[in-house]
């Protein structure tokens, strides 16, 4: 497959369409991670689709002080890896293609939800981001649109305005993708120096802590629940390796589903433990939040939740997430 690369929001549109058409939309700087992306947009658009993958460096989503101007350009290792993973078009306009009047009078507000945590530390960032999405959906007429679930509150507020403003367009997330050490893949990434490589792997430990940790309770709780007797019930928590839970089977049982604050207490414990190495991690935030809203959950929530972490090690600043389920008896979503 050759995959064909356009310019011009009319070089786009005068191009024939057949069958489905998926789009992946990125700020180029590919990798495993997109590349995954594409891989499921071609198996969502089978033989006879069309997989468009968008490569744009959105000025608008970038706040004072961040990486707009050294964020990395690879257009022709990009075309490389999308043709490999499957794609027909790679869309990379311009600046002034997609913003030919300079900057849009009119944007898309991504309203409360675009104000909490990546929101609060980067304002205006969601505005930009949905503005630039908003575009490109109409420039790009897709039947469907994958987005990675690293970034799960953009992914929630694009699927919110895809829904508040009647789009008509199917939004599917895609599990994140992560390197053998367990980092998140980013184009950030290759920002870091060894030393902070390894700093920054505490952000996906912290969050398998507190998926562990959330795991461990589920099973106290299933537990507790079959042994009706309180001394036996102890016993039984006590073969689970869990002797401070065990020492108090009735809290336990009485505890809501997987423990929220002890979720975010075990991955809060490898964070500290991250800011006191050199170089240090500087933590931005770490929630456990409802992905409807990204509200922070409380310790009777039940239903998917989403543990989500950001943080800097020395000049890159890195987010991750994980999926966990409050409520059954599963670990995670």
């Amino acid at each position: 497959m050759t995959t064909t690369l356009l310019r011009t929001a009319a070089e786009l549109s005068a191009r024939a369409r057949t069958g489905h058409r998926a789009v992946v939309m990125t700020m180029g700087a590919l990798h495993e991670g997109h590349a995954t992306l594409i891989r499921s947009a071609r198996e969502i658009a089978g033989p006879d689709g069309e997989v468009v993958v968008t490569v744009f460096v959105n000025p608008l989503q970038f706040g004072a002080g961040e990486d707009l101007d050294r964020y990395p350009r690879t257009l022709e290792a990009d075309l490389k890896i999308a043709e490999e993973a499957g794609a027909d078009v790679v869309f990379a306009p311009s600046v002034d293609e997609v913003y030919p009047g300079g900057e849009p009078q009119v944007r898309i507000s991504a309203g409360p939800m675009g104000e909490r945590l990546e929101g609060a530390a980067r304002p205006g960032h969601f505005d930009g981001m949905l503005t630039v999405v908003a575009k490109l959906l109409h420039l790009t007429r897709p039947d469907v649109a994958l987005y990675g679930q690293k970034d799960a509150q953009q992914l929630a507020l694009i699927r919110r305005m895809v829904r508040d403003l009647n789009f008509g367009i199917e939004i599917v997330g895609v599990p994140t993708v992560r390197e053998d050490d367990g980092l998140a893949l980013s184009s950030r990434n290759r920002y870091l120096s060894p030393a902070e490589r390894r700093t920054a792997l505490a952000l996906s430990r912290a969050l398998f802590a507190g998926q562990d940790r959330h795991a461990a309770q589920e099973a106290l709780r299933a537990r507790a629940r079959e042994v009706p007797a309180t001394h036996a019930r102890a016993e039984a928590l006590s073969a689970l390796g869990e002797s401070r839970a065990a020492a108090d089977a009735h809290a336990v049982a009485k505890a809501a589903p997987g423990g929220p604050a002890a979720v975010r207490a075990a991955a809060r414990l490898v964070l500290d433990e991250a800011a006191r190495l050199t170089p240090p991690l500087a933590l931005d935030y770490l929630a456990l939040v409802d992905p409807s809203d990204f509200t922070e959950i409380d310790d009777d929530f039940t239903g998917e939740a989403v543990l989500a972490v950001a943080a800097r090690v020395g000049a890159t600043r890195l987010i991750d997430n994980i999926p966990l389920t409050f409520g059954t008896l599963g670990a995670a979503s």
